[in-house]
């Protein structure tokens, strides 16, 4: 009754200003009827069939010539609205509702007359949806009433939910008729749910019966997000609900302002108003008090002496916050934005001038003489400013611009509730702008002193992803972290990725960090190691070529071919020193110079070690009488044979530069977390070919040598290079395994190792012994010694 009679005090007001306006409506006054539907849709229906009527409610029948009224404004719910709007809109009657959000009413195919100055719950359930995502709640409880206002809206905010990643507890009904059985179920549920927010879409006296068997339960700490159906409701606002409804967050209508509306209300009277029923029922109301005429007309058995009369002179400004509260007159003010709007449209209307008129011909309507479905055409045109200096308009669908207020139920210091604003969501504002709230003068409900968390499942690290679990929202997840070379860089991620290929995860794998890049260089140990190897091993073979110069006179040196020995001993000294173009970084010259020079050089040692092997047998053979071999003794023979063999090896090296050289690279994925700069061999056939070509001939040495280990002694060279080319061979063979499981720089460093080793081999067995001889034995450096087992035997210088 008291919101009922401010509703309708704030129509009279607006009536009563434009009557006294001279610019709206000069010289025009307007007037109205009201009729009290009693929150029922039959008395709502009759009412409308009334107002279309003039007298008795008969369908398709007016008693007058002219309709007795042009608009209705109302009514207050939805469910009330729809079934009027229905029958209004066959006759395309223009109503107005000030309070009817249901997003039914936007269907202007069935509603098309149906206009409202609240905004339609789509935008509401988008807001709400905007609301909790801003406070990251993904976790939520809905509790939604059984109308169409209840359901309607709970339903799009469902969608709105799952559309921004958030994932609900609970969805169910408020039974209108409050039932104990539902009540206790719901009850239940809310104990044993881990949501700390719950969406309660309805109307305060569907959710006043829930609410108060919720405070008996003690359920608190939870956050009760409130729709525009109960968001600043007085019926709510009572000390037994403090515990539970304190911190709720509403979303709430725009407040408006008024002005002089608050004298206005503070002046009203039934003495005044005799005629005005309402008004004396509200003054009994809140007053508790009787008038005396009606108390006379009652019969004497239910009068009782005890009642209190009412004098008239009640003080109305004493009781204004059960009556009028400044700071919250949204529907009042909606019900006076409506009647403005009826008044802007008929003013259009009135200030139409042919042949500039809407109708047929540039027609204008006469303003004593027109049918209310001609004025829906000036209502879709209204537009004006209202008193807050906000616009009003109505859309394609009949709403007006959704703008709502974002209200804090607050405990005051008197143990009371008060609706603080705490932001407000503008849907014609740009989407980053849409939704302001002020967070920190938020109070919430228990001992929050931060934003309350409601999630299924807690947030992932960085480093993790969220993976499903089975018949569970996508909101409850457990977190796992991301595999081997992969990263999430973001809380909550639902996938890792994999970084770019110079890029490698760090160890929480939440970051990608640029690899480090690995060759065999210098300045680290195993590259100082192996130049500090090929340092000491170099000078070697060098020292021993001056030593055998020294003494190439010597029978010693005489008796193992020299010239073939000093040819080996500097090829030995290239050996020892080729190690130096595979240590660094890699380069495309030094690419392709690094197996070629390798495979060249060691197959002018073996060349040399094969033709030693050959001038051995044929040295031996030809000492024995009538044999035709002592042709073939000389430095013709080896010399050819090493050019030969060695041009053969320059053949396969030349071909291999020639169609696929090597080339430097940047292998990304040999290593994780390396990039390893190395040498492709480009045509793999040809390195195994050159590396094939010179263990055939190091194969073909070792076998001659090892069938001519048993020659006379003087020739006895055969079983050092028996020795040489076992380690040789051995070398290698070991090596082809070695090189292939390794990887990067490593196998740089094995083929290095390969390398000198074997070059050690052949400089130890071929040489030392001849330098221990020549140096420490030297009395055995004699042609006797050489030539005492087989005096008739000779060799060549």
């Amino acid at each position: 009754m008291v919101r009922g009679v401010n509703f309708t005090e704030s129509m009279i007001f607006a009536v009563k200003q434009i009557n006294q306006d001279p610019v709206l409506l000069p010289n025009i006054s307007m007037g109205f009827k009201i009729s009290d539907s009693c929150d029922t849709v039959g008395q709502a229906l009759e009412g409308t069939m009334w107002f279309l009527t003039g007298k008795e409610p008969v369908p398709n029948y007016r008693c007058a010539s002219k309709p007795p009224l042009v608009a209705i404004i109302g009514d207050l719910r939805s469910h009330m609205s729809i079934p009027m709007a229905r029958l209004l809109g066959i006759y395309r009657y223009p109503q107005i509702s000030y309070a009817s959000s249901v997003v039914t009413l936007s269907n202007k195919q069935e509603f098309p007359s149906f206009f409202r100055t609240i905004p339609s719950d789509d935008f509401q359930s988008l807001g709400l949806a905007r609301l909790l995502t801003y406070f990251s709640w993904t976790w939520v409880g809905i509790l939604a009433e059984e109308t169409n206002y209840g359901q309607a809206g709970s339903q799009m905010l469902k969608e709105e939910i799952v559309k921004a990643g958030a994932c609900f507890a609970f969805f169910e009904t408020i039974p209108i008729t409050f039932s104990p059985t539902k009540a206790n179920f719901l009850i239940n549920m809310l104990k044993q749910s881990s949501t700390n927010v719950i969406v309660v879409f309805s109307t305060d006296a569907s959710f006043y019966p829930l609410v108060e068997a919720i405070s008996r339960n003690k359920i608190t700490g939870k956050v009760w997000v409130a729709s525009d159906g109960w968001s600043t409701s007085s019926l709510l606002n009572k000390n037994d609900l403090l515990g539970t409804l304190h911190g709720t967050l509403a979303f709430s209508i725009a407040n408006g302002y008024i002005p002089k509306f608050k004298e206005y209300l503070y002046n009203i009277n039934p003495m005044k108003s005799p005629e005005d029923i309402f008004l004396k029922m509200f003054w009994e109301t809140l007053f508790g008090c009787e008038w005396k005429s009606d108390r006379y007309n009652q019969s004497s058995s239910s009068i009782k002496e005890e009642s209190k009369f009412c004098k008239g002179d009640e003080n109305l400004e004493k009781e204004s916050s059960l009556f009028f509260n400044e700071n919250n007159i949204r529907n009042a003010y909606n019900v006076y934005n409506a009647v403005y709007a009826l008044a802007h449209s008929v003013h259009s209307l009135y200030s139409c001038k042919p042949p500039s008129g809407p109708f047929v011909n540039g027609s204008c309507l006469d303003i004593m003489d027109f049918k209310p479905w001609q004025l829906v055409h000036y209502l879709w045109k209204v537009h004006f400013q209202t008193t807050v200096g906000g616009e009003m308009y109505f859309d394609a669908s009949g709403n007006p611009p959704a703008i709502y207020d974002i209200v804090n139920w607050k405990k005051t210091e008197r143990g009371a509730l008060l609706f603080s604003k705490v932001g407000h969501f503008d849907f014609s504002s740009p989407m980053e702008q849409s939704l302001i709230v002020n967070k920190s003068s938020i109070q919430w409900n228990g001992d929050y002193t931060e934003i309350p968390k409601s999630v299924c499942s807690e947030s992932c690290f960085r480093g993790y992803r969220k993976a499903a679990l089975p018949g569970q929202p996508i909101c409850c997840f457990a977190c796992v972290a991301c595999s081997e070379g992969e990263i999430a860089n973001e809380s909550d991620s639902t996938d890792c990725f994999k970084c770019q290929d110079e890029y490698w995860p760090n160890g929480r794998r939440e970051a990608c960090i640029v690899k480090s890049v690995v060759f065999l260089s210098y300045e680290e140990t195993l590259g100082a190691v192996l130049l500090c190897a090929v340092i000491f091993s170099a000078p070697i073979p060098a020292i021993i070529l001056v030593i055998f110069l020294k003494n190439q006179n010597t029978p010693i040196v005489k008796a193992n071919n020299r010239e073939l020995s000093y040819l080996l001993l500097w090829a030995l000294v290239l050996c020892f020193l080729c190690p130096l173009i595979f240590i660094g970084y890699p380069s495309k010259l030094m690419c392709m110079f690094q197996q070629t020079v390798f495979g060249m050089i060691f197959t002018l040692c073996v060349s040399c070690v094969l033709a030693k092997t050959i001038m051995v047998v044929i040295a031996f053979r030809a000492a024995k009488p009538g044999n035709n071999l002592k042709k073939w003794v000389g430095t013709k023979l080896p010399n050819t044979l090493v050019i030969v063999c060695t041009l053969g090896q320059s053949l396969i090296c030349a071909t291999w530069l020639s169609v696929s050289p090597p080339f430097p690279e940047k292998n990304m994925k040999s290593q994780q977390g390396l990039i390893v700069v190395q040498c492709n061999e480009g045509s793999i056939v040809a390195f195994w070919c050159m590396m094939g070509y010179m263990g055939l001939l190091a194969s073909v040495s070792f076998i001659m040598a090892f069938l001519s280990r048993n020659l006379p002694d003087s020739f006895n060279e055969a079983k050092y290079i028996t020795f040489s080319m076992l380690i040789f061979v051995s070398v290698w063979l070991s090596f082809i395994p070695a090189y292939l499981s390794t990887r990067g720089k490593y196998m740089v460093a094995v083929e290095i190792f390969a390398i000198l080793c074997s070059s050690l081999g052949l400089l130890s067995c071929l040489f030392f012994p001849k330098c221990y001889i020549m140096l420490i034995r030297s009395e055995r450096n004699t042609r006797e010694f050489v030539m005492r087992k087989n005096d008739s035997s000779k060799t060549t210088d």
